[in-house]
């Protein structure tokens, strides 16, 4: 059990330092075949916030353990907005744009219906992953437009200045950290799951969910500490969208993925609560005239507190007999 527990903790560590490497110069590389920094943030960063959820969901899936890839896929959803935004906002307030407020949050939200739809049958299956991944073209298309005619809110990221040759060697050596350091995490999360007599699908939720939102969570804070605090709602609402089409449906293509509906009700309807939260906060904040919504430290109190509650529902869930 130590050993499974070390096993975790170093993998960890080794996710979130090589999905930095691997963000800087996938996007470095981008810049030097000419593309704009807000589409490199709008696409590759997006996605690579998202890497060690999806690297995480193609190890579990390759080892067998489908659940685990969705209880990280919906725990994720649910420590992004709860633990992450819940932070940041007691930190800073967090502005929102046209775009985020009235295309990506609409579009997050009828992702969480379509996702419980496909699911209600209590099984994930090859035509329910393709059906997601059709979804994640449409939207990286729409995102891929957005960034030729952005909006005045929108705020490129910082890309780091620094040669092909130093952005190759980046993006390879993080993209093999990543891989191994995901496969010894699903090895570990797994035998710990075993150990204590709990499902694969808990230890998505908690664990391994919270230890692949680390990358967002540190993003997030740092941007908040800088003052810019603004970054955070784009690298939480795109990780979400990614979870949900990516990191869920992976899965599904190996094999059809039985799950218990009562679980996938409480987590799916616990990530529909807590974007719907967000959602309606940015639109009743919103303000016609300069054309943003602003969030505060009340928003972030109620997404901690909500995020406690969720564990606290978990665990009983988890213990009643």
């Amino acid at each position: 059990m130590l050993t499974d527990l070390l096993i975790v903790a170093i993998s960890f560590t080794v996710l979130v330092w090589s999905a930095d490497r691997f963000i800087d110069g996938a996007a470095a590389i981008a810049r030097s075949f000419g593309m704009s920094p807000l589409l490199i943030g709008m696409t590759i960063v997006s996605v690579g916030t998202s890497a060690p959820e999806i690297l995480v969901s193609l190890m579990s899936a390759l080892a067998g353990a489908g659940s685990l890839a969705v209880g990280n896929a919906l725990g994720s959803n649910i420590a992004n907005i709860g633990l992450v935004l819940g932070i940041t906002l007691l930190i800073s307030p967090i502005v929102v744009g046209r775009t985020t407020a009235f295309s990506d949050l609409p579009l997050l939200l009828a992702t969480i219906v379509l996702c419980a739809g496909l699911l209600h049958d209590g099984v994930l299956s090859a035509l329910d992953a393709t059906l997601l991944l059709c979804g994640l073209i449409l939207f990286l298309l729409r995102m891929a437009r957005h960034g030729q005619r952005p909006d005045q809110s929108d705020q490129p990221p910082e890309i780091p200045k620094i040669s092909t040759r130093k952005a190759t060697i980046l993006f390879t050596v993080g993209l093999l950290l990543l891989v191994g350091s995901s496969r010894a995490l699903v090895f570990g999360a797994v035998n710990i799951a075993t150990a204590f007599g709990v499902s694969e699908l808990i230890i998505g939720l908690t664990i391994v969910a919270v230890g692949t939102s680390l990358p967002e969570l540190a993003a997030s804070l740092i941007s908040a500490l800088k003052g810019h605090a603004d970054i955070a709602i784009g690298a939480v609402v795109g990780s979400n969208m990614f979870n949900l089409l990516v990191v869920l449906a992976l899965p599904g293509l190996f094999t059809d993925l039985t799950l218990a509906t009562d679980d996938i009700r409480r987590d799916l309807g616990a990530v529909f609560i807590t974007t719907a939260t967000l959602a309606a906060f940015t639109w009743i904040g919103w303000n016609k005239v300069t054309e943003v919504s602003r969030l505060g430290r009340v928003l972030g109190a109620i997404f901690l507190s909500s995020y406690v509650l969720y564990y606290v529902i978990l665990f009983f869930d988890t213990t009643k007999v």
